[in-house]
């Protein structure tokens, strides 16, 4: 495994475009992980190459620290109705306020990134196109997360790491990977 870099973009992008359509028109790209792996910076990276895709941040469709299991059935939704060529919409978790906030459109396009904790499932693999599973160790991740956050979610962050490893292990995202990618 390679550190995701611009080159790890452009491998994810070659053999998304490779491979043929499987949601609707578009291409689905998942970039799965735990947090604090590189998956925010992998998609901005494939982005960067793409213009014409499309980010969704897993992240925002969360109920909060507690909103892993609710993950997977909104995420099917989104790209079910994506894959049905209507548009999908989702309303965003405001982290700092701790509610929903505005609902976000995603309109169908050539290409939608899924990006985070859990952004594979099982029960919508068909339609993705192209998995990326990203990894680093667990102490390089917390000091990333709370660089990137706040030393102040520690607490949050230690629990979260314990159900988003219970998670991660009920999907087996790591195991359907096309492309690995760890630090």
């Amino acid at each position: 495994m390679v550190k995701p870099s611009e080159a790890s973009a452009r491998t994810v992008l070659d053999l998304t475009l490779s491979r043929p359509p499987t949601l609707g028109n578009g291409r689905l790209i998942c970039i799965d992980g735990p947090s604090g792996s590189g998956k925010t910076t992998l998609a901005a990276q494939v982005v960067q190459l793409e213009p014409a895709a499309r980010v969704v941040h897993v992240d925002d469709l969360l109920d909060g620290w507690d909103g892993l299991p609710g993950l997977t059935d909104q995420l099917r939704t989104l790209v079910m109705t994506l894959a049905e060529g209507r548009p999908a919409a989702y309303r965003r978790f405001d982290w700092i306020a701790d509610r929903y906030a505005e609902t976000v459109s995603v309109p169908p396009g050539p290409m939608l990134v899924l990006e985070g904790v859990g952004s594979w499932a099982p029960s919508y693999a068909a339609l993705v196109t192209t998995s990326v599973w990203l990894e680093a160790p667990a102490e390089v991740r917390l000091a990333r997360v709370l660089t990137r956050d706040g030393a102040e979610i520690e607490p949050q962050i230690r629990a979260w790491s314990v159900a988003e490893q219970e998670h991660l292990a009920g999907t087996g995202a790591r195991g359907h990977a096309d492309v690995l990618f760890g630090t």
